[in-house]
């Protein structure tokens, strides 16, 4: 069988070892990769190339994705989706795996509605996919943001300041939740934990009035100007206070172990799912398990909201 992999969407950590390890393990099985460059927008345009076991070597420690991604909304154009089928059956191939994130899984649905075979796995450091307990580079995203809390929070701690450390996560907090808990932040502020600036603010008060001298806001990104909240806490709290936005740097570094297994686990088992003729089907990982949904099934619905949750008023 011949299997195109493209990236799609925001880059992750470990989308390279999920492509490494489809590719290895399926020619050790017989069948024959191309990479897809550029996404979806390298699907329509033909731009392929042939995947070797030998071009493999030495990525697993890459971050980003080789084959590069790129934003392609024109893809929602039948025509542009229809040019992209042609290209794969011109050169033979049967079936696609697609590695990214929301977006991502809507271009892969289409595309099995035409009937392509497509497999999605889930890599996005957000980790807003239904259907799986992590995604691809959430944990190599989540292990940048602790390194810089504990840097932020040396000097907070100095300077007996208030920091507020914005993270990337849109409708999905757990970044900012698994950040804040294993971090020690003494605010989480996160779509499905929703704090006012008044309530941080007389919080703070109260800090000072018990002699506490620094304190930590974890904020999911555009819930608040995180610029123009450091300066209300500053003039109404006694507390000085910055903001810190770690932005693009939360999605590079080398993979961390935890998402090289992952991502070994979930690339390989996309060829046992081609193999079993299974696809239309996003993979996941629930309770250590490779499982799959369809991928219409994923989309349609949301990630129940994360149990740690209960832990935040008790332990910041």
């Amino acid at each position: 069988m011949k299997i195109a992999i493209l990236t799609s969407g925001g880059d992750a950590p470990g989308m390279n070892v999920a492509i490494r390890a489809a590719v290895r393990y399926g020619i050790n099985k017989g069948h024959e990769f191309y990479g897809v460059l550029n996404g979806y927008y390298g699907l329509v345009n033909d731009d392929l190339i042939k995947l070797e076991h030998k071009s493999m070597s030495g990525i697993i420690s890459f971050g980003g994705t080789f084959l590069k991604t790129a934003r392609f909304p024109e893809f929602r154009e039948e025509a542009n989706r229809q040019k992209a089928i042609d290209n794969l059956k011109a050169r033979g191939i049967e079936g696609l795996i697609v590695i990214g994130g929301d977006g991502s899984y809507r271009g892969a649905l289409d595309l099995s509605k035409m009937g392509l075979k497509v497999v999605t796995i889930p890599g996005t450091i957000d980790n807003d996919i239904y259907g799986t307990d992590y995604t691809i580079g959430f944990h190599t995203a989540l292990n940048t943001i602790v390194e810089a809390m504990d840097k932020l929070r040396d000097t907070s701690v100095s300077h007996q300041r208030c920091s507020i450390i914005e993270v990337m996560g849109r409708e999905c907090g757990d970044l900012a939740l698994h950040a804040a808990l294993s971090g020690g932040a003494e605010f989480l502020v996160t779509p499905e934990n929703p704090l006012s600036k008044e309530y941080i603010i007389d919080k703070l008060k109260e800090y000072k009035k018990e002699d506490r001298t620094h304190a930590i806001v974890v904020v999911t990104e555009n819930i608040f100007n995180v610029h123009e909240l450091a300066k209300e806490i500053t003039e109404k709290s006694k507390f000085t206070s910055n903001a810190t936005v770690l932005g693009y740097i939360q999605r590079g570094g080398s993979p961390v172990p935890s998402d090289r297994i992952i991502a070994t686990r979930m690339g390989s088992y996309a060829i046992d799912l081609f193999e079993q003729n299974i696809h239309s089907v996003a993979i996941g990982i629930e309770n250590d398990k490779l499982i799959y949904l369809p991928i219409h099934i994923v989309l349609n619905n949301k990630r129940r909201v994360n149990p740690l949750y209960k832990l935040v008023k008790e332990v910041s």
